[in-house]
């Protein structure tokens, strides 16, 4: 399968399958005798792998060492339940930290909501924020 076809069938784009090459998370296809790289059926599954990584909030690294692991004829169960579960921490951190700044910014609005545009001084560029 040439370049395009599969950029078509994986919904992505050649240049991003360029990239995916460079980066190591497919490896370099065989190549025509016109030089064309030629790619076998089943990357379009391993792109469609990379493309859920990515939606779970993976990073490209992360992948990469999944499909290594799988490349080296090892199941990387064990590994992908530890990212998803520092990926979890991670979100669950992340909601945390959205909610203290939502309460902030919350009474900050409430605070200049009520504000006295008279009452502003001169040196402060805005007391609410």
């Amino acid at each position: 399968m040439r370049i395009g076809e599969l950029a078509a069938a994986a919904g992505t784009t050649t240049k991003t399958l360029r990239f995916y090459e460079s980066a190591g998370l497919i490896p370099p296809p065989a190549r025509m005798a016109s030089g064309y790289r030629d790619y076998p059926e089943d990357m379009v599954s391993r792109l469609s792998f990379i493309r859920r990584g990515q939606r779970a909030g993976l990073t490209l690294a992360q992948i990469r060492e999944i499909l290594h692991l799988r490349d080296d004829g090892q199941p990387p169960c064990e590994h992908v339940e530890t990212l998803l579960a520092d990926r979890l921490a991670e979100l669950d951190q992340q909601i945390s930290d959205l909610r203290q700044l939502r309460e902030t910014v919350a009474g900050l609005h409430e605070a200049s909501r009520l504000a006295d545009p008279s009452r502003c001084q001169a040196d402060q560029v805005c007391r609410y924020i």
